[in-house]
């Protein structure tokens, strides 16, 4: 099974389970952009034991969250050090041509590693705990006023989809490549670049063909069932909302009020300084 956990949807009716898809993606897209008007450590601290209670509250263990991290910590470590080695600022600790490390440079790294992290986790709990089929509902019902434009909304949300529907099965069909192609001898993550690369060609080739001949496959089965583009379609879904979705309002509510309690203590001992 493929490690990386984001966009795997797991079975289950904990409280975010139960809440309406529409919340969930508006709340996250809203998160992460609350991440980046953070301006000091205790609001950091503040926004992860925020993602950790979501993730209990998710009925998911969090060793499935760290499984997830875990494809995906090099990127973010090395992200992390270019913020830090060319981030200058304050107190010097090392210099080396344009190369340097500062008090301001280490603090832009901790708020950059804590913003991958936590836009992670916090997509990763809206995936784990909302069906494909939901998740494209909401879009769905979100993106509607652009049929004021003319915008094709139904074909938009079923290609999306499809699309969420078949992330996972490549994913898992790119380990099965990977792991023939290991008991056939190849080694990944050996050799300079050309070589790693090439080695790339026997799982691009294969995962190619399988997902033309799947879309074939898919189309000729929309086209039997009479799908037909620009008919307008009613839905066998219908999302509501509960009075449970309007206590996470509440909650998002208290989130921001306790990012902009701990800028304004930032804001008052800098004026005081």
């Amino acid at each position: 099974m493929n490690k990386l956990i984001l966009g795997r949807y797991f079975p289950g009716e904990s409280y975010l389970h139960r809440l309406d898809p529409r919340l969930k993606l508006v709340a996250a897209l809203y998160f992460i952009g609350l991440l980046f008007f953070v301006e000091n450590g205790q609001g950091y601290i503040w926004l992860f034991l925020f993602t950790f209670l979501l993730m209990r509250l998710s009925g998911v263990s969090y060793s499935v969250y760290f499984k997830g991290i875990r494809p995906l910590i090099w990127l973010i470590l090395f992200a992390v050090m270019l913020r830090v080695m060319f981030t200058g600022g304050g107190t010097i600790y090392f210099s080396l041509g344009p190369i340097m490390i500062s008090r301001f440079g280490l603090l832009s790294g901790f708020y950059t590693f804590s913003r991958f992290i936590m836009i992670i986790l916090i997509s990763t709990i809206v995936t784990l705990t909302t069906k494909s089929i939901d998740l494209t509902d909401a879009i769905h019902a979100l993106v509607k006023p652009l049929r004021l434009m003319r915008i094709p909304v139904d074909d938009f949300a079923l290609m999306l989809s499809i699309s969420l529907r078949f992330v996972p099965n490549l994913l898992d069909e790119t380990q099965k490549v990977m792991d023939a192609q290991r008991a056939r001898g190849v080694v990944f993550g050996e050799g300079n670049l050309i070589e790693q690369m090439k080695k790339l060609v026997p799982i691009v080739l294969p995962l190619f063909v399988s997902s033309l001949k799947r879309a074939e496959e898919m189309a000729d089965v929309m086209e039997v069932k009479g799908y037909r583009s620009g008919v307008k379609r009613s839905s066998f879904r219908q999302l509501k909302w509960h009075l449970r979705d309007g206590v996470a309002i509440i909650c998002i509510i208290i989130l921001t009020l306790g990012v902009s309690f701990f800028n304004n203590i930032n804001f008052v001992l800098l004026f005081n300084i």
